[in-house]
């Protein structure tokens, strides 16, 4: 199987994918950001048919399309009813430039389309190469602000009393994330991506009470989905997609049940 160069790109791309979700998902899970996240899942798929629509990199419009929306998401103010309110708005917004531009795209609208489902076992050297990139610069951002991310998210009551800096650091993580969604999407597709976002990491969280802890494990449950699912995607010649949501879903269900009978 690894004799395959896009077998070989596949796990690497992988593990890396597995790296920026297991750090991102605790904190999307912690901040109770599900629903912006699969909202950023819809928007980059609008932001590759604007790519397509202007002839560039797909990827280029997803993020111009996903960071736009996380400023204006993050501007708004921490409170949960508004939040959601306006990611709801600008959700319609951005899908409707999507759903337009693909349209006007014509012919090259099934390359957009792709988006949705991702191709893992079609990445090229210059794929990998653009999310290493991209990877490294989103964790060295993140260690910037680690110390400020962990308190913000963790400790909302004491955070709350410096709603200034409150605010700079969610404007800074929604935009990280939608880096994240945005490099990694082109390759596990749009609708996976959520997955890979809040499922490991909210199946950590029955197994680990560290934040160190918790980050482990969501990205060694991510891990195990995606190089698991390579693997029985390789020898059955089925879709991978569907193999990583069910390794996922099945890691979910052992958490809960785990939680459930085995922890007093």
């Amino acid at each position: 199987m690894l004799s395959y160069p896009f077998m070989q790109y596949a796990f690497i791309a992988s593990f890396f994918i597995s790296v920026l979700c297991g750090l991102m998902g605790v904190f999307v899970v912690a901040r109770k950001t599900a629903f912006f996240t699969h909202t950023l899942s819809e928007i980059s798929f609008s932001g590759a048919s604007f790519g397509v629509f202007l002839g560039t990199s797909p990827i280029l419009g997803m993020l111009i399309f996903t960071i736009l929306s996380s400023f204006m998401v993050g501007s708004v103010g921490s409170r949960l009813s508004r939040r959601e309110s306006s990611i709801s708005v600008f959700s319609v917004f951005f899908i409707g430039l999507g759903v337009l531009f693909l349209a006007l795209a014509d012919g090259q609208s099934s390359y957009a389309t792709n988006i949705l489902f991702g191709s893992i076992v079609g990445i090229s050297f210059s794929n990998i190469v653009v999310l290493v990139s991209l990877s490294i610069a989103i964790l060295v951002i993140t260690t910037l602000i680690y110390r400020k991310l962990k308190y913000n998210s963790f400790d909302s009551v004491g955070a709350s009393f410096n709603s200034r800096s409150n605010t700079i650091v969610s404007i800074i993580f929604l935009v990280l994330l939608a880096c994240t969604v945005s490099v990694t999407a082109q390759i596990v597709g749009s609708l996976l991506i959520f997955a890979l976002l809040t499922i490991p990491a909210s199946s950590a969280k029955y197994f680990a009470h560290t934040i160190a802890g918790m980050t482990l494990l969501s990205f060694t449950f991510s891990l195990i989905g995606t190089w698991v699912g390579l693997y029985l995607s390789y020898i059955t010649n089925l879709p991978v997609s569907f193999f990583i949501a069910a390794i996922e879903t099945l890691i979910y269900l052992i958490a809960v049940i785990w939680d459930k009978f085995f922890v007093n």
